[in-house]
């Protein structure tokens, strides 16, 4: 599977200080994440927002790319449209994909408040963006002539939410979405707050025939749906419903339950067998990841390679995310203890089906069992989560290896030992550990 990196996170170019040019920033980063091992970049909204100090998420002109004077400058936060042509050529020069973040529920920046006249209200609900595409008023949104109460999904802040029942939104957002894949380049779809509108919608513009370099491209395309596992799971049955794409969905269960492993020392790792997340029941359809944009306070404090350990060894899609690679210094290039040496491990080991071989309140192995055909070779490997914060820990499982020898290859905790090669015995036996409050990754060598 790929691994892809969140391009940002919230008020990065302020914090950063790239303000305005956050698209040549990642673009200066392109070649050494390509070589790191990236195989996409998901982008934050690149459409002009209510003020061009915003990270995107209250759209105004979806088609302004930073290239119209208009809510108070002419760049968005992250720079122009000629930046970002830019960035997107870069990262395919290199092997890179591009994900457009997608928000089409809710608007902000109206320019005229409007008296609806199906129920009396006055909202903020007139635009006339500069681009001169996509102009709304109050029939563009709920309640309007065509669903005059909003039955898909649920309200975001005081934001007026677009109506995709109106032929005019429909339309216009599918020209925007053929706009980013077949005239921008980009190679898939994130799309916002799914709570706030149909799962129809995300699964047509799913299942449009793009056209992309003269041939019929189908995106990647995953969804945010921030609740439970039974929620998300329910919206994923849906949503593949309307299209064979395989859309898939943001590990928000998984993610909490990994932030206890990290943050809460006697956390039971047994909690991580029992299928409450979409990677344990629903692997192909899981985006996995540990911290967000979102998560402000919320983020993961404690021994944080513990949860990208272990997202870097299951099935999924994993996500990772800037702040922690660049600002926390989690990548550590040239070492095996960081997230530079997980990826090399996802894309070299991490094939074929997961075995739980061990789970106890305190230890975690598990076993990626391989695969081979014309395009891969990934040998497997064995994965040891040690939750004890005071010593070594390990135990001796049974692999699916005889007489093999493994030799660690990834690993972080708290105690700077270098683990040591480990042989099975004639029925694939030997005890693997990990260092305390830790992790480690033992691969089989010829």
């Amino acid at each position: 599977m790929a691994v892809m990196m969140q391009a940002f996170y919230w008020d990065a170019p302020k914090l950063d200080n790239k303000e305005h040019e956050w698209w040549n920033f990642i673009a200066e980063k392109v070649p050494d994440l390509g070589k790191a091992g990236f195989d996409a970049l998901w982008l934050p909204p690149v459409s002009k927002a209510a003020s061009n100090t915003s990270m995107g998420y209250d759209p105004y002109d979806y088609f302004d790319l930073g290239d119209l004077d208009q809510k108070g400058g002419v760049k968005t936060w992250y720079g122009n449209s000629e930046e970002l042509r830019s960035l997107i050529k870069k990262a395919h020069d290199n092997g890179m994909g591009l994900y457009a973040d997608m928000v089409i529920n809710h608007n902000s920046g109206a320019d005229e408040e409007e008296i609806n006249p199906l129920d009396g209200e006055k909202r903020w609900t007139k635009f006339n963006p500069k681009s001169g595409r996509f102009p709304r008023d109050w029939n563009c949104f709920h309640p309007s002539r065509y669903e005059q109460v909003m039955i898909d999904g649920e309200n975001f802040a005081g934001f007026p939410h677009l109506c995709h029942r109106n032929p005019v939104v429909y339309t216009e957002l599918f020209n925007y979405a053929r706009f980013l894949i077949e005239e921008l380049g980009f190679d898939g779809f994130r799309f916002d707050f799914v709570k706030g509108f149909g799962a129809w919608m995300i699964g047509i513009l799913s299942k449009y025939r793009y056209v992309k370099n003269g041939a019929e491209f189908q995106p990647w395309v995953v969804g945010e749906y921030w609740s439970g596992q039974e929620d998300i799971d329910e919206w994923i049955e849906k949503v593949n419903s309307y299209t064979d794409n395989q859309i898939a969905a943001f590990d928000f269960p998984l993610r909490y339950q990994l932030k206890k492993v990290c943050d809460e020392p006697s956390y039971d790792l047994r909690n991580l067998t029992y299928g409450e997340s979409v990677l344990m029941k629903r692997p192909l359809h899981a985006a996995t990841f540990v911290d967000n944009h979102d998560m402000g306070a919320d983020m993961i404090v404690n021994d944080k390679l513990m949860a990208y350990s272990f997202i870097l060894v299951h099935e999924g899609y994993p996500s990772i995310f800037w702040f922690d690679y660049y600002n926390n210094g989690l990548a550590r290039p040239l070492t095996p203890n960081g997230i530079d040496a997980l990826i090399q491990v996802h894309h070299a080991n991490a094939g074929g089906d997961s075995n739980i071989l061990h789970c106890d309140p305190d230890l975690y192995i598990m076993q990626r069992v391989g695969w081979k055909d014309e395009n891969n070779d990934q040998p497997g490997l064995v994965y040891v989560l040690n939750n004890l914060g005071d010593s070594w820990s390990g135990t001796s499982v049974k692999t699916k290896w005889a007489n093999q020898r493994f030799k660690p290859v990834a690993w972080d905790g708290h105690d700077e030992a270098h683990p040591d090669e480990r042989t099975t015995d004639a029925e694939g036996n030997a005890e693997f550990p990990a260092p305390p409050r830790g992790y480690c990754i033992y691969v089989p060598i010829s």
